[in-house]
């Protein structure tokens, strides 16, 4: 083999070399590469079931109002970037994806949402935008991204959509928000709502507790959720109310409501990401299930990953190792002498 074929086999990863001449075949350096973007192919592949198609139209205000109307079950799951949002979007079933605050302890390891900054969070918007597909998505406005000014929370919003690329803001809070939720709809940005346990408003509601269980606390919840409304929240999340007034709730409202804690009766559920798999490990709501048990996985692939350097069983010399062609190296170690 001619040494300008050897080269040029080495920096392409050559495998096949015509005796006759370069006719080769070419396959681009960047193969070597751990961590690389996938294919075109890969990108557009989805694996098809017996039972659900392959792809699905994007997600809209409208589909979740028909959803609603057909009094089919709406599904939002969280995503905190790239990779949660491929996996999101892996199922043609996702009508929603929730960039949520709560990736401030999940993701960022803060003690609570409360922690987590504007900036921070449209970091990691964009990176969810990037992988999300057909399922609406939605983001948080943090703690004190709207509470400040009407003008602010007009600012902060479109600095979520223009700079993120979400397609609606959630926010959390009452009838003291509705001038908010009134002027954000009216500049075209649309909001879901947010009643019941606000975990942005833990420290005066004296932690993570069920709301809306005495006759007062129920309507004050009603008419919460009916002023939002009023003032042009498209949706609404319930969480942590008694499963009774989550029903009510839905029957009186004329947007879909999206359950976390409210039972059965809303017209759709919402969940972490890390909880449905398992891999958050901390504490576990009584609403919580977990559909995957990923954490052990995954520790267990780290502990055999380790193992396997320290034995000297990783990387294997012929299958995961790359070589020198024979004449090179005998030619480099001369050159050594």
């Amino acid at each position: 083999m001619s040494t300008t074929t050897t080269t040029l086999r080495m920096a392409y990863g050559l495998n096949r070399v015509s005796r006759a001449g370069l006719q080769l075949r070419l396959t681009p350096a960047r193969r070597w590469m751990s961590v690389r973007p996938p294919s075109p192919d890969a990108q557009t592949t989805t694996t098809k079931t017996p039972t659900t198609p392959a792809s699905r139209k994007k997600v809209t205000i409208q589909t979740l109002h028909s959803l609603r109307q057909s009094k089919t079950p709406i599904t939002m799951v969280t995503a905190y970037d790239y990779p949660t949002a491929l996996a999101c979007s892996s199922s043609p079933l996702t009508d929603i994806t929730l960039v949520g605050d709560s990736l401030a302890q999940v993701c960022l390891g803060y003690s609570s949402t409360t922690q987590l900054s504007l900036d921070e969070m449209i970091h990691h918007a964009r990176a969810v935008s990037r992988g999300n597909k057909h399922p609406l998505l939605v983001a948080d406005m943090p703690f004190g991204s709207y509470q400040v000014s009407v003008e602010d929370a007009i600012r902060n919003a479109v600095r979520l959509v223009r700079e993120a690329g979400v397609e609606a803001v959630k926010l959390e809070g009452g009838q003291e928000i509705v001038e908010v939720v009134r002027r954000l709809t009216e500049v075209g940005i649309p909001v879901m709502a947010h009643v019941g346990l606000l975990p942005q408003r833990h420290a005066s509601l004296s932690g993570y507790r069920v709301q809306g269980r005495s006759i007062e606390g129920a309507k004050r919840l009603l008419e919460d959720a009916l002023a939002l409304q009023d003032a042009g929240a498209f949706s609404m999340v319930v969480e942590a109310v008694p499963r009774e007034l989550g029903t009510y709730i839905t029957e009186r409202l004329n947007v879909p409501t999206i359950g976390i804690g409210a039972g059965p009766g809303t017209s759709g559920q919402v969940l972490v990401i890390d909880d449905i798999m398992g891999t958050w490990s901390g504490h576990k709501a009584k609403f919580v299930r977990r559909f995957a048990n990923l954490k052990a996985v995954r520790d267990n692939g780290i502990q055999q990953y380790c193992e396997a350097v320290r034995n000297g069983s990783f990387p294997d010399p012929e299958s995961e190792s790359y070589t020198m062609d024979p004449a090179l190296w005998e030619q480099f170690l001369a050159s050594q002498k």
